[in-house]
């Protein structure tokens, strides 16, 4: 149920996301967002009694987290979607996302080799381009801003992921309202400062009034991108581990096609539909990947016996 909710949720965020940056400069956009839900949720969770102090080793991983989720993720990943075309941006970041999760999550002992996820992770990628192939324009990316623009949307989806596996051991030690209220809090406010550092109208941004669907996508994505979307994400990390969380990145794309589709009257071309089933495939491979393998090896070892 969880999953369903997260892809659901983040697969409207594109949504709100494209509301807010034609009006508020980018990264401005995203970091008060996160200021403003890292302030909720510390709020709840010390309502909750969630204020144990933090060992120094758990204080500097809580940094490192911060800044890989939210800082070094969100930051690279608006600046390089200036010069990058959205569906080609969106067909790097999502597919790296799950792979990079896995891959980490075996390097860092939280993920165990899994043919058959990875097979699932391969046949999402292949989905995804399908999916996005009508939208996906490589001419005159291979050098220049173009080419740094895709090199910096394929760190954010490595940023975030290896900022995911580090956080998965801070959950059960500190609570996951009061993990996802510090990583927005602190990330935010250190996207806040590039911002206002690089960003074009970032200062005038703070205090010249937004147009309504700036305010209306922004506080869609406090409230349901970080309040609901972020705190299932991190108690999925908590549950079922990175490699199976991040498979939303197969579903949540399919829902924002689909949204825009009916909605926007987006092209509804056959291969997308394609590519929308395969998605979906593999993040149910993924989910159940583990439990396919420990069936598929009772039924071996009951086949070995019986001869």
């Amino acid at each position: 149920m969880k999953f369903t909710v997260l892809c659901f949720v983040w697969g409207l965020t594109w949504i709100a996301v494209k509301l807010g940056v034609e009006y508020v400069p980018p990264m401005m956009f995203a970091a008060t967002r996160f200021m403003v839900a890292g302030a909720a949720f510390i709020a709840w969770a010390w309502a909750r009694g969630q204020r144990r102090a933090f060992a120094k080793g758990d204080k500097k991983r809580l940094f490192i987290v911060s800044l890989l989720m939210i800082t070094l993720c969100y930051g690279p990943l608006f600046w390089g979607m200036q010069f990058v075309p959205s569906g080609t941006a969106a067909v790097l970041e999502m597919s790296l996302t799950p792979l990079a999760l896995l891959a980490f999550g075996i390097a860092l002992g939280e993920e165990q080799w899994n043919s058959l996820r990875a097979f699932a992770m391969l046949l999402g990628a292949g989905g995804l381009c399908l999916l996005f192939a009508p939208s996906i324009d490589l001419a005159g990316l291979e050098t220049g801003l173009p080419m740094l623009g895709l090199v910096a949307i394929a760190w954010a989806a490595i940023s975030s992921a290896w900022g995911s596996v580090l956080a998965k051991p801070l959950i059960s030690k500190c609570g996951s309202a009061r993990l996802c209220g510090l990583t927005t809090l602190i990330g935010g406010s250190l996207l806040l400062i590039a911002s206002l550092t690089i960003e074009p109208r970032s200062a005038e941004s703070l205090v010249a009034p937004w147009e309504w669907q700036a305010v209306a996508g922004w506080l869609f994505l406090v409230v349901f991108g970080s309040l609901l979307g972020y705190s299932i994400y991190i108690q999925l990390l908590r549950d079922i581990g990175p490699a199976r969380a991040g498979s939303f990145a197969f579903v949540s794309p399919a829902i924002a096609v689909s949204v825009g589709v009916v909605f926007a009257d987006e092209p509804a071309e056959p291969q997308r539909f394609i590519g929308m089933a395969l998605m979906i495939l593999a993040a149910a491979i993924c989910l159940s990947g583990d439990r396919i393998s420990r069936i598929s090896e009772r039924s071996a070892t009951g086949l070995q016996r019986h001869r």
